[in-house]
């Protein structure tokens, strides 16, 4: 039976679509809809195939069918994870209805956002699945060799691990929740659905632990790190696909959620030496350097005719339709000095109307930013906070003022210096807001949000409260003058249900697995 048949039997178990079986969901081209029979038939089908997954990951498909124009908005990895992962936050401000929901967590188990974080990433992890069972058989017939073969397997694990674990920290407690984090995970996919006996055993299967779940996802990004070919610079820099250094960087973020900062460090002098922070902060989110900088380490390519489109893209929404703008809270911290090269009008920020945005994405024509997953300031900023977790503050300070003296007008008087810091938890608040600041609008907030709750150092209670869902007063990025921020977008407690996102409701309806097994509240 051909896959483009079987997609409405499907879509219930492995991607939780019930509620848009018509949708041909499991694509094997950007493009094309090819059966499963013919997909691993030869090298170039399996090369396409392989292709196809990146494009789930970029375009995602959103509350549509496969050919509508509207479909594609990003998620998880093209754009929603940027936008998404901001507007859980309190450092940008939300100015229209695109995410409102998101940004006041006035979301239900219905909520077109959040249930399509999960349905297009258990889309993206089910294609990954059937790629590397279709590989596998591939190499096993003598079709590609085991060399290419293992390649795209890696590459594969290492999407279905990013994917997963971004699932996790949205609709799971944090690691350190219960001890030995036996809380309820999410379902961790790792079969491809090609008869009706895998559909009767995915279709019942339970919610894995958050301990289960982050072995699975190292596990993953082991075998990722082992099995792809290119380190990211081996034959030509590579970005926008998965690399050896993008499976080791990421480990670098699992440990820091899963407090191992002993291995945040071992994992991240990996890549000593084979990344530079580029000596502008703003060179990696220069158009042409995109993909082409020595600081990034993955990014999501676009192109002018396959990208998330007006409704998602990054430039469309953060710049040109001034959907989202920089909140006050932090564009009047004082600990980002005015006069950081991150403020520059121009060049990192855009101006319109006395309100500030990001300028990080600045191709409102044809829509080509890439996105920005990880980057080697992040593995550094990981790398700096566990050393001053583990008490190791010189070599925290080192790794803190690599990021942020090169945004400084004078390091030689801005600096940070020993006695800047007398104690762990003063060095590990200087680090969180350093990443605040470097990686604002990169979709990095809530993971920080969602991983302190209960910290020992520098704990957050739930989600910070916000200013109005609402265009901002001219006046509050004024810097220097007497203006007075305020917040009815309330903090939502972390003992709140609404801390974490309901998983939809059409996955609860369908997979006797989870019936009764929401998160409590929902």
């Amino acid at each position: 039976m051909k896959n483009i048949i079987k997609t409405i039997l499907l879509s219930v178990v492995v991607l939780g679509m019930s509620s848009c079986t018509e949708e041909k969901i499991l694509d094997l081209t950007p493009i094309n809809n090819i059966a499963d029979t013919d997909a691993f038939t030869t090298p170039s089908l399996i090369e396409s195939y392989m292709n196809g997954v990146y494009n789930a990951a970029a375009i995602g498909q959103y509350n549509a069918a496969s050919t509508s124009p509207n479909g594609g908005r990003g998620y998880i990895w093209g754009a929603a994870f940027v936008e998404q992962g901001e507007a859980r936050g309190e450092d940008i401000v939300n100015m229209a209805t695109f995410y409102q929901l998101t940004y006041t967590a006035t979301y239900d188990p219905t909520t077109a956002n959040n249930v399509y974080y999960w349905v297009d990433g258990y889309r993206l992890i089910g294609r990954c699945n059937l790629m590397i069972e279709g590989t596998t058989d591939a190499v096993a017939k003598g079709i590609i060799t085991k060399a290419v073969g293992d390649n795209y397997i890696g590459q594969a694990k290492f999407l279905r691990a990013i994917t997963h674990f971004e699932i996790l920290t949205n609709f799971a407690r944090p690691y350190n929740f219960t001890a030995g984090a036996t809380h309820p995970g999410i379902i961790y996919r790792e079969v491809g659905v090609n008869t009706a006996a895998e559909v009767a055993t995915e279709q019942v299967k339970p919610r894995n632990t958050v301990a289960e779940c982050y072995a699975k996802v190292l596990a993953d990004l082991d075998d990722a790190e082992k099995l792809i070919t290119s380190n990211g610079f081996a034959g030509g820099r590579v970005v926008s696909k998965a690399t050896k250094s993008a499976a080791i960087a990421f480990k670098t973020r699992v440990y820091l959620q899963k407090r191992d900062w002993a291995n945040v460090i071992a994992e991240g002098t990996k890549l000593t030496g084979l990344y530079t922070l580029t000596a502008d902060p703003a060179t990696p989110f220069v158009l042409a350097n995109n993909l082409s900088n020595t600081e990034s380490i993955f990014s999501i390519a676009h192109s002018a005719t396959m990208n998330p489109q007006t409704n998602a893209a990054l430039a469309s929404i953060l710049k040109n339709r001034a959907l989202v703008a920089i909140s006050p809270i932090l564009w009047r911290d004082p600990q980002w000095l005015a006069d950081d090269k991150r403020r520059e009008d121009g060049k990192m920020i855009y101006t319109s109307a006395g309100i500030k945005y990001t300028n990080k994405y600045t191709d409102v024509t044809n829509m080509t930013d890439a996105a920005p997953v990880i980057r080697y300031a992040e593995v550094v900023l990981n790398m700096a906070e566990a050393q001053a977790r583990l008490s190791n503050l010189p070599a925290a300070l080192t790794l803190l003022n690599s990021i942020r003296n090169r945004a400084l007008a004078s390091p030689a008087t801005q600096a940070y210096t020993a006695a800047s810091f007398t104690t762990n938890a003063t060095m590990v608040a200087a680090i969180l807001k350093e990443r605040r600041i470097e990686f604002l609008q990169e979709g990095r907030r809530w993971a920080d949000i969602h991983r302190l709750q209960g910290d020992d150092l520098a704990p957050i209670n739930g989600i910070p409260a916000k200013v109005a869902n609402a265009t901002p007063a001219t006046a509050a990025y004024v810097l220097g003058n007497s203006y007075v921020i305020t917040t009815p977008v309330a903090a939502i407690p972390g003992s709140d249900f609404k801390f974490l996102w309901p998983i939809p409701q059409t996955e609860i309806n369908t997979n006797p697995g989870l019936e009764g097994k929401n998160n409590p509240g929902w």
